[in-house]
């Protein structure tokens, strides 16, 4: 793993035309809290970036400003060199997968899926059509008609990605998607997550606590820091791609681990060295 200066913000090979871009971005809360320090972050086309750190650091927070969700306080964000407000004149797409699957318990896995496309007015028949393509994807094409209750939280979190995917997405970000659910699952859905990534020619911007998750997924780590969040360092995980679970028991992974678990311990310290009185 190769340490980056976190001022070095771009990637090693930057194409002509970023995915992403944070420009000074920072957000501070109308009560006074500063949630984010100004932010400098260039992500290229087919990164798989994850955003690392302690609780509190701010990654949820930058990854719903990238989405439009939350408005930074002062800075620019821009995906494809447009202004996420104006994503809708852009040809490229992004899709947000939450930490919880969110579906309707009401409705069956077809019709959770299908919600975006409905929304957006797509004619049925080719919204049931890409609906079939992206349960596909996720291999739940034998529960379209099933109700959440129906299914195990990973499954049920497959729905999700689905329903992320369906839109035909370039970018893809996830909060802490697979949090909540057991190691093994949590592992499956992480190999599959890669394959997804790769077959699709994604963008992903991803959030973890993991440090384990971080090395096996990611081309790049980004490193947060709390109060106020702010990145601290940046991490290449050179290792090539498809990586098979036993890449997690190499001497490699266990390095790239132990400089993140540094990382991170340095984070959460300078976060307690402010916190003191």
């Amino acid at each position: 793993m190769n340490r980056i200066d976190p001022h070095t913000l771009a990637p090693p090979t930057t194409p002509a035309v970023p995915a992403v871009e944070v420009l000074s971005a920072e957000k501070t809360y109308a009560n006074g809290t500063q949630a984010l320090l100004p932010v400098d972050l260039s992500i290229a086309e087919g990164e798989f970036v994850t955003l690392l750190g302690p609780s509190g650091c701010g990654k949820s927070t930058l990854l719903k400003m990238v989405a439009g969700m939350l408005e930074p306080s002062d800075g620019r964000l821009l995906v494809w060199r447009k202004p996420v407000a104006q994503l809708h004149d852009c040809p490229h797409k992004l899709s947000f997968v939450f930490q919880s699957p969110t579906l309707m318990p009401w409705a069956s896995v077809q019709t959770n899926v299908r919600l975006p496309l409905d929304l957006a007015g797509v004619p049925r028949k080719e919204a049931d059509a890409r609906v079939t393509e992206s349960l596909a994807l996720v291999g739940l094409e034998k529960f379209a008609s099933a109700l959440p209750r129906a299914l195990s939280g990973g499954m049920q979190m497959r729905v999700s990605i689905a329903r992320g995917l369906v839109t035909q997405p370039d970018l893809l970000l996830m909060d802490e998607p697979f949090g909540a659910l057991d190691e093994i699952t949590r592992h499956k859905l992480d190999a599959d997550l890669l394959e997804l990534w790769r077959k699709k020619k994604l963008t992903v911007i991803f959030v973890t606590h993991s440090i384990h998750e971080a090395v096996f997924l990611s081309s790049r780590v980004v490193m947060m820091a709390a109060r106020p969040g702010r990145v601290v360092e940046q991490f290449q995980i050179d290792e090539p791609y498809p990586r098979q679970a036993d890449f997690m028991v190499t001497p490699a992974f266990a390095r790239h681990a132990k400089q993140l678990q540094d990382s991170l311990l340095r984070a959460s310290t300078t976060e307690e060295e402010e916190a003191a009185p």
